[in-house]
């Protein structure tokens, strides 16, 4: 198991803090400090779809040009920017069992770890 995403996203922290209260020791990685690994990018697009992984609603979409956010258009152009800004991935990112879980809420989780 391991948790996904940036340290300083508030939604990452509830989810870290989650886990940690339900004594779940689960190793995190930092997009910032770590980076995004293109192979993993790519089972997780091919898992979640690429549309569902471009945060919206972030401030890293926001503070793109028209012309940029118009160019993520495929799989391919969204991978090339959440490689390029891993700050666009939604977040955060649980990776459990070969499966992927994106964002947090405390009842997806209770469902997830059977609580």
């Amino acid at each position: 198991m391991k948790l996904y995403g940036i340290s300083n996203c508030s939604t990452v922290k509830k989810a870290r803090a989650w886990l940690a209260d339900h004594a779940l020791d689960v190793p995190f990685h930092d997009f910032r400090k770590q980076g995004v690994d293109a192979t993993w990018l790519h089972k997780l697009v091919a898992q979640t779809g690429w549309q569902a992984l471009i945060n919206m609603r972030g401030t890293t979409w926001r503070k793109l040009t028209d012309v940029e956010k118009a160019a993520v258009i495929d799989e391919s152009s969204a991978i090339a920017l959440m490689m390029a800004q891993p700050s666009v991935i939604k977040r955060p990112v649980l990776e459990r069992g070969g499966s992927y879980h994106l964002g947090f809420t405390e009842e997806h989780y209770q469902a997830l770890f059977g609580e």
